[in-house]
């Protein structure tokens, strides 16, 4: 039974990968899985850092975006020299990109922690992104470097051009990088670095070099980040400069801490809410960029263990059976955070409509089926009743949820004293 309960788990994920393209069917659901699943691999190589060895580093898009570009070399190398390897097997070469760079760079980075090493990440994104611009032969320039998938040799007579064969492939290889970085944590040197994380001296004085475990963690994230850019460069056949940009590296810092750093599903539930936020906001409003900068701050201020640090808040009180306490409050509290939700929407929008559109378009816009005037006073004194009126509701009813988890806490003590 015991090693059907560790198995479940796993059985569960790989099904939702086999399932997922059945239930979302059409092209454009399985190019959002498929992205969903590369940044699986890249947020939990991020936490690798973050979350397991406390490194927050603001240029991890390096080791993803440079192993992206040696993955579509490596393509165009082999259709040109007609060599025999199939496309399943590049992935491989990203992730060797990744461990690569990740020895150079980490030799000099891992030498420090903190805000040292934070710093030294950022200025060698930096460097590196700038380089992409004047390196052209390898970089492509602001176009970039493109490859043909389909002109590699056949793996098993799959040639890879629908787009549901690449998922596949990007959805095994997703599942096989996420059973090697859960076995890591279960390792020895996996509890070292949470040792190195959370007291450094204390490491040093029972005779482990935090420094090496921090290179070898370094090394070994570099590599699940080289795959990820890998099978990147698989799925769009192209890699730009936009890969190892601060703006990669901030969504996968994004990603990580939403989803929770502090557990190994945290960055997985991350990578899979920011990539549908990614696709789906920036079809529907041109400030979907500030909704991530707000959520990021909201995430750290009101909850540093992510989403799923909130999830697992929960546990001790589901196994004691008394989630049901919890229900009405959180119902209760359900209508007061719509409206502050709302009312938050309406203002963004509004703003972005008057300071962006409106001098080029009419005032007139739309908002949940609505049509408003941007430049009315009328509208910009509603949406901020709105979000007032959800911003008092949540003062008065937020006593009750804390009530409610008082009662639900005594009997979840009660419970486990018998």
């Amino acid at each position: 039974m015991t090693m059907l309960n560790r198995a479940l788990p796993w059985i569960l994920l790989a099904l939702g990968f086999v399932l997922a393209p059945k239930i979302l069917s059409s092209n454009t659901a399985i190019t959002m899985l498929a992205m969903m699943s590369i940044n699986i691999v890249f947020a939990l190589s991020y936490n690798m850092l973050l979350g397991q060895t406390g490194l927050l580093s603001f240029g991890h898009a390096v080791y993803y975006g440079l192993a992206g570009f040696f993955a579509i070399h490596a393509m165009n190398y082999v259709v040109r020299d007609k060599l025999g390897v199939p496309l399943p097997f590049i992935p491989i070469v990203g992730g060797l990109a990744g461990l690569f760079f990740a020895f150079v760079f980490g030799w000099v980075s891992t030498k420090r922690a903190g805000t040292v090493f934070s710093m030294i990440s950022l200025g060698l994104g930096e460097l590196v992104a700038a380089s992409s611009l004047i390196l052209r032969t390898f970089f492509g320039g602001e176009e970039g470097v493109t490859a043909n998938r389909t002109k590699l040799p056949a793996f098993f007579g799959y040639k890879f051009g629908p787009q549901i064969e690449v998922y596949y492939l990007i959805a095994i290889w997703t599942f096989i990088c996420i059973v090697l970085m859960y076995l890591l944590t279960r390792t020895p040197f996996g509890r070292m670095c949470n040792a190195v994380r959370e007291n450094p001296e204390r490491a040093e004085f029972v005779g482990y070099s935090t420094q090496r475990v921090r290179f070898i963690a370094f090394c070994l994230s570099g590599f699940f980040a080289g795959v990820a850019g890998a099978l990147a460069a698989i799925n769009f056949e192209i890699m730009n400069a936009h890969s190892i940009g601060a703006a990669q590296s901030g969504a996968v810092l994004l990603m990580t801490y939403a989803g929770g750093a502090g557990y190994f599903f945290g960055p997985i539930i991350g990578a899979i809410i920011i990539t549908w936020l990614q696709i789906t906001l920036s079809d529907v409003t041109g400030a979907w960029m500030l909704y991530f900068g707000l959520l990021f701050i909201l995430v750290v201020m009101f909850s540093p263990g992510g989403i799923a640090g909130w999830i697992m808040m929960h546990e001790p009180v589901w196994r004691a059976r008394r989630i049901g306490r919890l229900v009405p409050a959180y119902a209760l509290a359900a209508i007061p955070m719509a409206l502050v939700i709302g009312g938050a929407i309406f203002i963004i929008e509004l703003a972005h409509h008057q300071l962006v559109k409106a001098a080029m378009e009419s005032p007139a816009m739309h908002v949940f089926g609505m049509t408003l005037q941007s430049n009315a006073v009328g509208t910009w004194l509603g949406a901020l009743a709105i979000f007032a009126a959800g911003v008092v509701g949540l003062k008065l009813v937020w006593p009750k949820v804390s009530d409610a988890w008082g009662d639900a806490l005594l009997d979840e003590k009660k419970e486990a004293r018998r």
